[in-house]
This record gives structure tokens, C-alpha cells and sequence, in this order.
């Protein structure tokens, strides 16, 4: 077994040993054919079969799964010092299905107007996930500390809810949003040093109930604040507060527009720590709490692109333009989970799976948590660690392979740093490694990834007819 995979599944826990044995050997065969099927995966009917049972053991969840990653993600946490940062996301993962029931539905989308001028809807069937991804503050993602997976067959959305009653009104513990909390909850007990995490999230976590779990938990949270609730004493709001605080600094940040041209922004920057008040029909339930409020808005509308305006909300205490800039570069950290999303999708192909059941596309899911994590962290290790060595993430075989594929400079002295490896890896699967290009991404590791495999696994039948 890869010496990667030994340490990532050390700490799962089976109830029968063989659904253990066959887990590892599955993770690894699948780790080898990376966005493939699992019949290519697996090679042939028996290792086929044995993959769907295991998928549909009753035995089998995406907890026992994920324990060991979990058990793993703890130990980097723990062996890497400072602040780290949680992000927190959901996902959406559509199927195409004749029957939908066995899989459950995610929304109703409008698919434009028919001949008889009536709109047309479509039923989206799949599977929401919501994860948790602890990354350092270099943005290096030591894995996943929580996940939760799910249907819209026991929850229903804002927009449901607002046909009968008040969506403030309903106990968090009857909404879709209470994910937000329990992921919290759960990824902060997991780490164990709830002082050292700072939980981000964007709108849709703007929720009150967090901020109170968060304090309860005695973590941390920076939000993107998207409700303008009661402050002060209760006759004013934060917006209108925030209206009588002056610019504290200006920032100047390097932006995009629509059609690629880069630019700079310049950012004014103003904060507050501020009174916040729960919502009405919640105040004798929940406390009121004192937050910090930043706004970072750009000076000057610009042209070929929205204005730059992040409101965030976060307990920790901001005094200072420094203090300010560095919560804004925390929250634009962001952004990785996305990308985590999108190797899940476009590197694992998680929406080409053909399972017929929810519970068996769950199981399958978990595992393609881990794989997607696996090539994140290698594209990420390279821009984040780059000195340290190749022994981290490769075998012998592995680096040899590589020496010989792609030799390096012979003028330059032979290193063993992880990223000239990782650069070795990218460029088997297409990248150019120029000197002006970008640090290779998470693609081109994916297929290099699976070329690599290829040519151990040749290597390594080779050698045995050469024994013979």
C-alpha cells in the first residue's frame, strides 16, 4: 500500500476487519485511476463486485470512512503551529436519474417558457454536501474536519418556509442552516485548540445562532456579513452605525476585470466594534454579543467590473489598518474551498456516479473526499512548503521515475525538495513549467498523478519479466 494511504486510513475503525482490508485496497485503487469508473478502477468483476458491497454494506457510513482522515487532519493540525483558518462551504452534486426517490431532489429549476407560453420546470436530483477545510494561513489544506451530506427531504429552504410563517421564527434546529453549526461544533471538538481556529464562511452563514455557538465553543469566526441587524441599544442598526465611522486606511489590492485585464483597486477600510442585538423573536434566547464590524469598500466605481464592497463580521477585535488588512487576506482565503469543490467534480467526477441510492453515493463521495484532498494539497505544497522534502509526499519508486522521465538541469545540483517534484509531476500531465508561467494547479497534478501510476505500474511488471 502507498505509504500515503497507510498513514490517511490508520485511524479507521470497521466492525468486521475484512470490510477494513477491503477499504484500503479500494482507496488505493482508486487513488491510482483518479476521475475514472469504478469498474476501471477495479479492473476486473471480482475486485467490481467487492467494491459494491462494500458501498452497500449496511456496516458501512461516510463517518467510519472519514474517522481516519479525520484522526490525520487532527495530527497536522497539532504538528503545524499558529492560526488556522476553517472553511466552511456547501456544494451541490446533480445526478440524472429516471427515478428520483432513491436519490432524493436538491431544487426545482425554470427551464424557460413552452409553446403554450407555461413555464417549464425541471426537477434537479442529487445531493448537497457541506465541508470543512482547515488550511494554514499560506493556504496549504491539511484536510477535512467535518462533513455532512443531504437531501432537501427533511429540510426545506428560507424560500419554503416563507409561504407559512417567518423564517426567524423557526428553530435553528428545524433549518437547512443548522449544517453551519453542527460543522462548527464538530470540526472545532475534532482539532481540540478552539483558539487557534478562526471558522470562515460567506452570506449564507450570516447566521446568529453561529456566533453564539462559536462563543459557546470559545473559537472564532469571520463571516460575510449579508443582515443588517439591531445594534446599540436597539434603535439603530449596523449599517447606519457603520455610516458615522470614519475611513481608518486605505488598502490597495490587484484585481481582474471581466475580460482579464489586470488592475488595482484601492479599498477604504473602516471598523467598529459594535453592540449586536439577536433577532426580535429570539432575544430572550440568545444574548447580545460584541463584534467587530470591517467594511472594505473601493473608492471609485471601475469600469468592465463590479464594485469591490466585503462587509465581514468577526469576534476578533480589529484596531488597527494592519489588524484590518490581515482579517481581509484570512476571508480571501476563502476561495480554496471552492476549488476543493471543484476537484471533487471535475478531477474525482463525483457527478458521473452511476449508484442507484443515495446511502451507496454517500459511501463513494466520502472517499472521493480524501482523494480530492490528496491532489489539492499536492498542487498547494509546492507554493507552501516548498523546501521540504520529496519524501513527504513521494515513494522511492516514485522519485526515480521521475528523475529519469524528466532530468533536471544537469548545471544546476540535484535537489530533493517537494517542489521540484511536484513540478515534475505537473509537467507529465501537460504543464510547460516556463519561466514566467504560474505555479502548476491542481489539474495538471491530477494527470500527472494518473500517468505516473501508469508508468510505476509498468515499471513494475517490467521488472518482474526481466527477473523471469
Amino acid at each position: 500500500m502507498k505509504s500515503w494511504i497507510a498513514n490517511e486510513l490508520r485511524g479507521c475503525v470497521f466492525p468486521d476487519q475484512r470490510l477494513g482490508k477491503r477499504f484500503k485496497k479500494l482507496v488505493e485503487q482508486l487513488s491510482d485511476r483518479v476521475g475514472q469508473s469504478i469498474p476501471l478502477a477495479c479492473q476486473d468483476w471480482a475486485n467490481t463486485k467487492a467494491a459494491y458491497r462494500f458501498f452497500v454494506s449496511g456496516r458501512v457510513s461516510e463517518a467510519v470512512i472519514l474517522s481516519g482522515h479525520f484522526q490525520a487532519t487532527r495530527d497536522r493540525f497539532k504538528g503545524t503551529p499558529g492560526t488556522m483558518l476553517v472553511l466552511h462551504d456547501t456544494t451541490e452534486l446533480s445526478y440524472q436519474r429516471e427515478s428520483k426517490e432513491a436519490i432524493g431532489v436538491t431544487k426545482v429549476s425554470f427551464g424557460g417558457k413552452g409553446k403554450d407560453d407555461r413555464p417549464r420546470l425541471h426537477t434537479i436530483c442529487g445531493i448537497l454536501q457541506h465541508s470543512s477545510l482547515v488550511v494554514t494561513l499560506d493556504g496549504l489544506p491539511l484536510g477535512i474536519a467535518a462533513a455532512k451530506f443531504w437531501t432537501r427531504k427533511k429540510f426545506k429552504g428560507t424560500n419554503a418556509l416563507k409561504k407559512k410563517i417567518n423564517p426567524t421564527r423557526v428553530p435553528i434546529e428545524e433549518k437547512e442552516s443548522v449544517r453551519w453549526i453542527q460543522n462548527l461544533q464538530q470540526s472545532t471538538e475534532l482539532l481540540g485548540e478552539p483558539g487557534r481556529c478562526v471558522h470562515i464562511g460567506d452570506r449564507e452563514s450570516d447566521i446568529y445562532e453561529l456566533f453564539c455557538a462559536a462563543q459557546e465553543a470559545n473559537t472564532h469566526f469571520l463571516i460575510r456579513t449579508c443582515v443588517d441587524r439591531l445594534a446599540g441599544d436597539g434603535t439603530i442598526t449596523i449599517s447606519k452605525e457603520m455610516k458615522e465611522v470614519e475611513v481608518k486606511g486605505l488598502h490597495r489590492v490587484d484585481v481582474v476585470d471581466k475580460k482579464g485585464n489586470p488592475s488595482q483597486a484601492l479599498l477604504e477600510l473602516r471598523y467598529r466594534r459594535i453592540n449586536v442585538l439577536p433577532p426580535i423573536g429570539k432575544q430572550k434566547k440568545y444574548p447580545q454579543l460584541t463584534l467587530t464590524v470591517l467594511y472594505a469598500r473601493e473608492r471609485a466605481k471601475p469600469k468592465g467590473r463590479d464594485r469591490i464592497e466585503w462587509k465581514l463580521i468577526t469576534d476578533l477585535p480589529v484596531t488597527s489598518r494592519r489588524e484590518a488588512i490581515e482579517k481581509l487576506e484570512w476571508y480571501a482565503q476563502r476561495w480554496k474551498i471552492e476549488t476543493f469543490h471543484k476537484v471533487l467534480k471535475s478531477g474525482c467526477k463525483a457527478e458521473e456516479l452511476r449508484l442507484r441510492s443515495a446511502e451507496r453515493l454517500v459511501n463513494v463521495l466520502a472517499v472521493f473526499l480524501i482523494l480530492a484532498w490528496r491532489i489539492f494539497w499536492m498542487s498547494m505544497v509546492k507554493r507552501s512548503a516548498p523546501t521540504s522534502s520529496a519524501t513527504l509526499a513521494f515513494t522511492k519508486v516514485e522519485t526515480e521515475l521521475l528523475d529519469r522521465l524528466i532530468p533536471g538541469d544537469r548545471k544546476r545540483p540535484r535537489r530533493r525538495h517537494i517542489s521540484d517534484y511536484v513540478t515534475k509531476l505537473a509537467r507529465l500531465g501537460g504543464y510547460l513549467a516556463r519561466k514566467g508561467d504560474s505555479p502548476p494547479g491542481n489539474m495538471v497534478v491530477w494527470r500527472g498523478l494518473c500517468r505516473l501510476t501508469d508508468i510505476e505500474l509498468g515499471f513494475a511488471l517490467g521488472a518482474k519479466l526481466v527477473g523471469n
